[in-house]
């Protein structure tokens, strides 16, 4: 299972992935990799947040994916993932995707883009006035 959490910076995607695997290895004895948009830019020294940038780091991101589902991993990502058509490309694949997003000011919004693309069928969790055990809970208990 993917499990693909994306939005705006500073909404709490990788506070909320990070919780997110260790509930899952918890509770389902197994090895749970996570994937997240900052380590992907510092692995492959991408500081670009110019679209191309961006679509380059989503790339790598689902090159990872592929191959880590292709080994029967659980993957949970974080990434603001502003572009449907590089999420699409995993649509073939068992996976959820989530749009993480608030209201407040978290000190992240130089790194917003105003491209960000949200599709109607994704599952949407709101972070604003929300603990992360009460979004957590809309992961794993609204997912299909």
């Amino acid at each position: 299972m993917i499990y693909f959490l994306y939005g705006q910076p500073g909404a709490g995607k990788t506070t909320l992935a990070k919780s997110l695997k260790e509930h899952l290895e918890l509770n389902n004895h197994r090895v749970v990799h996570h994937i997240d948009g900052d380590d992907l830019r510092h692995i492959f020294d991408n500081k670009d947040y110019s679209k191309e940038g961006r679509l380059q780091n989503l790339r790598n991101a689902n090159s990872i994916v592929r191959f880590l589902n292709h080994k029967g991993f659980d993957v949970v990502v974080s990434m603001v993932s502003p572009y449907s058509e590089t999420r699409d490309e995993l649509r073939d694949l068992d996976v959820q995707f989530y749009y993480v997003h608030t209201t407040e000011t978290r000190g992240r919004e130089n790194f917003f883009t105003d491209d960000m693309e949200i599709n109607d069928v994704d599952v949407k969790i709101d972070t604003t006035k929300k603990s992360i055990l009460e979004a957590l809970n809309e992961i794993l208990f609204v997912y299909r």
